[in-house]
């Protein structure tokens, strides 16, 4: 498989200890003599390798898709203060390779005459900072190549609000313009206008997302995009090439080093490879997908996302002594006719929008060889959607983020403080700005 990256080191910016909002390439020509960019784009490509386990153990170890044995890791299941004690592992490695996509796509967008380059790197660039939103809420924003070295005002953490509508949106509007074709490990069309509508969704704007998220699966078939015929056949090394459901990835390469020397390993969490958890599965989804067969025949995801005896995860299955490079799938089209689902849904109470819903639902239930939705009301619909959600994206860093964008976190989960829906910006990042880099509330 292709694999885009470049190898590049770490630079200071403005104190003695360094922070990760102005990193650089430092073997690349400077902006004003170079002509070609697209090492520059690559390098914003590879960054978000670094982004890859984070979201992993944030997604699924979060929530209750599956759990830490070891402490201090357990503190991912007990919504408290302590998690600080994981920046190491996590919380720096997302923070600064998201910050370093962010630098190289600045760059491009900045310098680069290549339109489809500028629209790559505003994809990117608007990608890092969803994430980064998601992940922390308001986050220092930077849209320069060069930004200033003496002025710390710049580094004062911005709304979330405010970086949807003047980052995010624009950017992702803005890399529509690429072309439809869908180019393994590249930004496309789809991939933009499947990542605005989440957006919205996200920020609960299901009027703005409708249409997206319509275009995406009413035009995949254009693009060669499609529904995977067997489940099965979505996930491992093996089927990465040229698969018709995946619409975006970030690719995995085990020659290179990352933030996780020497490369993101997320599977390895979920197939108990690593002692903080020999037996991940929460037993919650065992009984998710326990109450999904009983529902009506046998819930055909199952075998592909659990072990035989429902202990570890096998959607990304290991071979051989270190395992394969997995992708990471960052958007596929099931994700995309779900969260349809969920917009039609949510924007409409007649029994034509509920139908509407629903058929987009049994598209996936139909491939996972289950019966129809009985479901009849929107309130039984929306149910009916987080719970087939959390089965088809099981292990795919999903369930954390549905949750808390659902509103739903604190009831399903157990916990009462909303202060860690959030995560905590990494220390080193406040220590090394002498606090203009503020904490979240609560850690």
């Amino acid at each position: 498989m292709k694999k885009i990256y470049i190898l590049i080191l770490s630079m200071l910016f403005i104190t003695a200890c360094s922070t990760d909002l102005d990193q650089t390439p430092p073997n690349l020509a400077g902006a004003d003599s170079l002509t070609d960019y697209d090492g520059v784009l690559n390098a914003a490509y590879f960054y978000q390798l670094g982004t890859v386990t984070p979201l992993a153990i944030m997604g699924d170890f979060r929530a209750d898709n599956a759990f830490m044995f070891e402490a201090p890791y357990t503190e991912f299941d007990t919504y408290g203060p302590n998690l600080t004690t994981m920046e190491d592992q996590f919380f720096r490695p997302f923070y600064a390779a998201s910050y370093k996509t962010i630098l190289s796509a600045n760059n491009v967008i900045e310098n680069s005459t290549n339109a489809t380059e500028v629209r790559e790197a505003k994809f990117l660039r608007a990608l890092a900072y969803f994430k980064l939103v998601k992940v922390f809420g308001a986050v220092t924003v930077n849209l320069s190549a060069t930004p200033s070295t003496t002025d710390t005002s710049i580094l004062v953490r911005q709304p979330a609000i405010d970086i949807y509508n003047n980052v995010i949106i624009p950017d992702l509007t803005d890399a529509m313009a690429l072309d439809a074709t869908i180019v393994e490990g590249r930004a496309s069309k789809f991939a933009a206008q499947a990542l605005l509508g989440k957006v919205y969704a996200t920020m609960g704007n299901y009027v703005s997302a409708e249409p997206h998220l319509a275009a995406v699966v009413n035009g995949a078939e254009s693009a060669g995009i499609s529904l995977k015929e067997n489940f099965k056949d979505i996930f491992g090394a093996a089927n990465e090439i040229g698969n018709s459901e995946i619409i975006f990835s970030t690719q995995v390469s085990s020659s290179i080093e990352d933030e996780y020397s020497p490369a993101s390993n997320f599977w390895n969490w979920f197939v108990g490879d690593d002692p903080k958890s020999d037996y991940p599965v929460d037993p919650d989804l065992i009984a998710a997908f326990d109450a999904s067969d009983a529902s009506g025949n046998t819930d055909l995801r199952r075998e592909v996302t659990l072990s035989a005896d429902g202990k570890t995860a096998i959607k990304f299955p290991k071979e051989g002594d270190l395992g394969p490079e997995h992708d990471w799938i960052e958007i596929r089209l099931a994700d995309v006719i779900l969260l349809y689902a969920e917009a039609l849904n949510e924007n409409g109470s007649t029994p034509v929008a509920i139908t509407a819903a629903l058929n987009q639902l049994n598209k996936i239930r139909k491939r996972a060889g289950l019966t129809n939705s009985t479901a009849i009301t929107k309130e039984a619909v929306r149910t009916a959607i987080a719970n087939e959600r959390r089965l088809e994206l099981a292990f795919e860093g999903h369930r954390w983020f549905d949750l808390v964008r659902t509103g739903t976190a604190q009831s399903v989960l157990g916990f009462t403080d909303p202060n860690y829906l959030l995560f905590p910006i990494p220390v080193s990042e406040i220590l090394a700005t002498r606090g203009v880099i503020t904490q979240n509330t609560g850690y």
